[in-house]
């Protein structure tokens, strides 16, 4: 195995061998040989996140004058190269480490600084122009660093992946509904024949909860929009300007269009995470919708021929090794699956949230990487859901009217007329003989023949009041 090349960097517990090329110092290296978990690390949107608050405490401590203009000229160039994901290499840190994030915190102090040398034409380690701890982290502990860039990265993302996703999603369902208004087909409770419906309905109530998740994702942006920054290492803000906070605000607004704001309690910032909890229940709340969706638009075209077979799904692959010509209903699947993992994500999310301790919550890097895999995941699967399935779904209305001719729940719209016992003796011999409900009711005479086919118009049975004149 070929040796990896080392230069020798100190921190405060001494010196410590760094790979040569590596950014970071002494006390990331430590973290990378104490936490080889799991390979997970942190995606782009916390690293940029990450830069991004450095950036804006850099311009905020020079706007202060605490910063001199070298320096912070140095700390902005280089943070705005992590905000740009151009040293992403440099964060190697497995998210299973210090519950507070200190690590990763520091990664991106000694990251920043070092850069900041190599930008002067000093080498990699020297501090004599930005020291990590007193100019890259002036104003800051990690303790607030690392919530305020999940609330920054998950509100980012939300904002720029997950709502544009469920806006077309949104938009595609409403079309489907339009396209299929004219189309009666059965409706189904209990998994059971109820009374018709039109296609149109089912696909305008799809469209409606996204609609729903779409107001839920906006929710979750404003809980978010509270950051933890400014209140150092127990909230108190012992060591920061008191003007810090509010200039950072307003650098992070500029660059994100989200009006991020301090902390109205800092203890409460900090010794919990309970936004976070709250925006990862609103991502399993319309994970809840799109599981749904998926899963009818799955049953409502099985088949094609010996399932229901209402509707059919774009053929997106084959879906069999042995069975030629089998299409399966993959996106939807895919769907499904995701939204399982986010369920999963929410559950790791709420149990790091309940774990807030004293002044501190020491579960936040399994925090981040859940929430923001499940913005990530709803995001891309809503997205190929819409392009490759729903833009796609055709109607059999052949189909759609065969099954409503066939169901029993037909003659619901005749027990305002003939009364329930006598029609759900029809209902009974109809199951019973095979027969429909307008084909008993012509032999048994129930009613003229112009009265029935008004009772038994399934058109009528769609709009509210129906054919009925009695009770339920």
């Amino acid at each position: 195995m070929k040796s990896v090349e080392t230069r020798i960097e100190k921190d405060s517990m001494g010196e410590m061998a760094v790979p040569k090329d590596a950014l970071y110092g002494a006390s990331t290296q430590r973290a990378v040989l104490n936490f080889p978990v799991s390979g997970y690390r942190f995606s782009r949107p916390f690293i940029r996140a990450l830069g991004l608050i450095k950036w804006g405490a850099a311009q905020a401590n020079h706007d202060l004058g605490l910063l001199d203009a070298h320096r912070a000229a140095f700390i902005v160039q280089a943070a705005e190269e992590v905000i740009e994901g151009k040293l992403d290499q440099h964060f190697p840190l497995d998210i299973f480490q210090t519950g507070s994030g200190t690590s990763t915190n520091t990664n991106a102090n000694e990251v920043i600084a070092n850069r900041c040398a190599q930008l002067a034409g000093k080498p990699i380690g020297s501090r004599e122009l930005v020291h990590p701890n007193d100019h890259v982290n002036m104003g800051q502990s990690s303790n607030d660093v690392i919530p305020s860039a999940i609330h920054v990265s998950a509100a980012e993302q939300l904002q720029d992946c997950l709502l544009p996703a469920l806006e077309k999603l949104r938009s595609a369902l409403s079309g489907k509904a339009k396209e299929f208004h004219d189309i009666i087909k059965i409706g189904r409770t209990h998994l059971m024949d109820a009374t018709p419906v039109r296609l149109g309905q089912e696909f305008g109530g799809y469209a409606q909860q996204v609609e729903y998740g779409k107001m839920r994702a906006e929710k979750a942006i404003e809980v978010l929009r509270e950051l933890a920054l400014g209140g150092t290492a127990v909230g108190t803000g012992l060591n920061r300007h008191p003007d810090f906070p509010a200039k950072v605000m307003r650098h992070l607004h500029q660059r994100t269009g989200i009006e991020f704001f301090e902390a109205r309690d800092h203890f409460e910032a900090q010794g919990s995470k309970d936004a976070v909890v709250e925006a990862s229940g609103q991502l399993k709340t319309i994970a809840t919708s799109l599981f749904k969706i998926a899963n009818d638009i799955r049953w409502l075209g099985s088949g094609p021929r010996c399932g229901i077979g209402e509707i059919q799904l774009p053929a997106t692959q084959p879906g069999s090794s042995i069975m030629p010509g089998k299409v399966n209903p993959v996106l939807c699947e895919s769907m499904m699956m995701v939204c399982a993992q986010v369920f999963g994500n929410d559950a790791v999310v709420t149990w790091a949230g309940a774990n807030g301790n004293f002044e501190l919550n020491v579960m936040m890097p399994v925090m981040a990487h859940n929430i923001l895999e499940s913005i990530r995941l709803l995001g891309n699967v809503a997205d190929a859901f819409t392009e490759k399935c729903v833009v796609g779904i055709e109607a059999n209305e052949e189909r759609c009217r065969e099954l409503v001719e066939l169901s029993m729940a037909m003659v619901t719209s005749l027990a305002p007329k003939i009364g329930y016992d006598r029609a759900a003796e029809i209902a009974k011999e109809s199951a019973r003989t095979g027969k429909t409900v307008r084909e008993i009711c012509r032999e048994k005479k129930v009613l003229l023949e112009n009265d029935l086919e008004g009772a038994l118009d399934p058109v009528a049975m769609t709009q509210p009041g129906g054919t009925g004149s009695g009770g339920s």
